[in-house]
């Protein structure tokens, strides 16, 4: 039985991880309703096996819910590690000596093997080695091609195979290891929307990536290591979209250097027109609790004010014990803050400066216009979604529905702010687009009968970027009569 669901009453997309708490049809439809915009699978969890049923379970669901539905593969990248210990942990003293070494004989108090031959020559002495997400602190005396003598600077007890990260050097690894290629190979055959990079160091790393992709999906690249934030523009032209994965940014960085590194990495992606998600620990609390603290309603307020596309749920959805309460949790504090009288003028804090092109130009247009002539909507044709990114980048007023004849992009426009995309045959006559707007707009519920509408479109019909159009129409009450497929 197929049953459409309304556009959401909110601009910001969210993205919600699946995991074993919500990978089943039933979980998944539930997050659906919840309000889940788009679907995050975590490769560094699972076997492909699995991630391909929770695929073909959303598509079937797309279909159910009559709605373009975003999936996206998240790679797992290359994880540092420290091998194992003879009894499975040791205790670090403060102000001791650790030697990290190649040596595959179990670790005690004094050693253990570090697994990454690259790292040995990238050390240099004085740079910081922080192990198990930061609660141990080792500071490098000396390092050669087989040893690195480190002194503990913040100790305790670390335990097998635990992550390490290493902040002041530039790690000379590939972002993507054999697992990874495999696996984008994977999500590549899955029709996937999205593939998310991680760990992402340099410009190199995208194209790399982009290369294998090959046009077959959209790239997102993760900004987690602050090799990447040196490079953030470079990195930003190549990708599709990034995440600020606060994660490990906040492992490798002081805490209080990441919210002003948020803002930035979300300002830099906005101005270039690119989606930009904001990730890691938003209802962390969730994961246990039917309710989020004070403080996490406040960190998504934070990230829906400054205008991000999306806003993610981590283990909250994928692993908690409320993953349908943490998607609906996060629409609420979503839609209360766009209902904000100053939400408008806040989420414009950010200029967005057009390029000299017409496309840019109608964008900007567009929403002026919308505002002017109260308009109740902004309606796109697009094949590329080229369109849709442009009129998305400045932020209008009233929803932006979007009407393409490819399944593919009316996907991936599921990360893109205030945009509902539907796939719909294309048009070839400006007459037939004007009509076919006015009933699209009626049938989703994003117009009625005496309102105006703002039309964005490109002449010839059927020819990616030639955005060259725009119409304001008034729609009457026979509206709805005709049929669309």
């Amino acid at each position: 039985m197929t049953t459409s669901l309304r556009p959401r009453d909110r601009k910001v997309r969210i993205l919600a991880t699946l995991g074993p708490a919500s990978r089943s049809p039933e979980m998944i439809a539930k997050l659906y309703r919840a309000g889940a915009d788009a679907f995050r699978v975590n490769m560094s969890h699972g076997a492909q096996d699995g991630h391909a049923e929770t695929i073909a379970t959303i598509r079937t669901l797309e279909k159910q819910f009559n709605r373009a539905t975003t999936i996206l593969v998240d790679l797992q990248g290359p994880k540092l590690r420290v091998g194992a210990f003879a009894s499975g942990a040791a205790f670090l003293e403060t102000g001791s000596t650790f030697v990290l070494d190649q040596d595959t004989t179990p670790g005690d108090a004094t050693r253990v093997r570090l697994p990454h031959k690259e790292l040995f020559a990238a050390l240099t002495p004085g740079a910081r080695l922080l192990l198990d997400d930061g609660k141990l602190v080792l500071r490098t005396i000396t390092a050669s091609p087989d040893r690195i003598e480190a002194r503990v600077e913040v100790g305790g007890t670390l335990s097998n195979n635990k992550g390490l990260n290493v902040p002041d050097v530039l790690v000379p690894m590939a972002a993507l290891t054999e697992k990874d290629r495999s696996d984008l190979s994977f999500a590549v055959e899955q029709d996937v929307d999205w593939i998310a990079l991680s760990f992402v160091q340099r410009p190199e790393d995208v194209a790399e990536a982009r290369r294998l992709i090959g046009g077959k999906a959209a790239l997102l690249a993760k900004i987690e290591k602050p090799a990447a934030v040196e490079r953030l523009d470079a990195i930003l032209e190549l990708a599709d979209a990034v995440m600020v994965a606060r994660g490990d940014l906040g492992v490798e960085l002081p805490p209080q250097d990441v919210p002003p590194l948020q803002k930035r990495i979300v300002e830099s992606a906005r101005r270039l027109g690119r989606p930009v998600v904001v990730a890691t620990q938003m209802l962390e609390s969730m994961i246990k609790s039917p309710s989020p603290t004070r403080a996490e309603v406040s960190d998504v307020a934070t990230a829906v004010y400054d205008g991000a596309d999306a806003i993610m749920l981590s283990a909250e959805s994928a692993a908690g014990d409320w993953p349908e309460e943490s998607v609906s949790m996060m629409n609420s504090i979503a839609t209360q803050v766009e209902r904000d009288p100053g939400y408008a003028a806040r989420v414009h804090f950010t200029e967005t400066v057009p390029d000299p092109t017409t496309a840019d130009a109608l964008a900007q247009s567009a929403r002026e216009i919308a505002k002017t002539v109260g308009a109740a909507s902004i309606i796109c044709f697009t094949l590329s979604g080229s369109t849709a990114r442009r009129v998305a980048r400045e932020r209008p007023s009233v929803p932006l529905l979007v009407l393409t004849p490819r399944l593919e992009t009316a996907r991936r426009l599921g990360l893109q702010w205030g945009v509902h995309a539907v796939r719909t045959k294309d048009v070839e006559s400006f007459e037939e687009m004007i009509a076919k707007a006015k009933r699209m707009a009626l049938r989703h519920g994003l117009a009625t009968a005496g309102d105006r509408v703002v039309i964005v479109a490109g002449v010839p019909f059927g020819t990616p970027g030639s955005t060259n159009v725009i119409h304001v129409a008034r729609i009457v009450g026979d509206e709805l009569k005709g049929r669309d497929a």
